[in-house]
């Protein structure tokens, strides 16, 4: 990686902090100056226009998603326990880190064509990527006819992430993953599938937290 990128992924990160918290995208190129320690110069230099800094940031974030979702499909043998685990990790990091929900902005066309060509490819290939694994994942599950399941998955989980940040759920809860759990399976059209019990959640959650304390030792 060079130096370049290396900058552009520090910026990337210092932005993400900046946002913890906020519900709405209220961060510019200029409030990177004194948060990052950079010239204004150099960050306007790898955000042309403030719609690149919202799309490298969403960028990010589905590139974390798509890194997440290949450890968990190599964790997870059952593509039903993938998906759900998958989503549910995706709402704890939410709700523990404070991480600002980049589905109240994106996708979102008339912010692209904004942003430089760059970005513009980047988050578009990372958006199919991302679409693809859970429509394939939802296909291995086992297709349910009638309705679009991945559309109604889809609407469903980027309103649980939106209300999510709300301040009244916490990540330490199993209730939340369990009903979170038992809604997708729901949409999905297997309802007859049995989802993770409360315990196998509580087991996941300690994990979760063992990650996160040898990560910090």
């Amino acid at each position: 990686m060079s130096s370049w990128e290396q900058r552009e992924v520090y910026l990337v990160e210092v932005a993400q902090r900046c946002l913890r918290g906020h519900q709405s995208f209220e961060l510019c190129r200029s409030h990177l100056v004194a948060a990052s320690q950079i010239s204004k110069g150099t960050i306007y230099n790898h955000f042309t226009t403030e719609a690149d800094l919202v799309v490298a940031v969403a960028c990010a974030q589905y590139q974390g998603w798509l890194r997440v979702a290949e450890s968990e499909q190599q964790r997870y043998t059952d593509p039903f326990e993938c998906y759900l685990f998958h989503h549910c990790q995706r709402l704890y990091d939410v709700l523990a880190q404070k991480r600002f929900v980049i589905e109240r902005l994106m996708p979102n066309q008339e912010l692209l064509q904004q942003a430089s060509e760059e970005y513009r490819d980047r988050f578009n290939e990372l958006l199919a990527q991302y679409c693809k694994w859970n429509q394939n994942i939802i296909s291995a599950v086992g297709e349910r006819p009638g309705f679009d399941r991945y559309e109604l998955l889809k609407n469903y989980i980027r309103g649980t992430m939106i209300n999510s940040d709300d301040g009244l759920k916490r990540c330490d809860d199993v209730q939340t993953y369990y009903q979170f759990s038992y809604a997708m399976a729901q949409l999905m059209g297997h309802s007859d599938r049995r989802i993770p019990s409360k315990q196998t959640f509580t087991l996941w959650l300690q994990q979760i937290e063992q990650q996160h304390t040898n990560a910090a030792a």
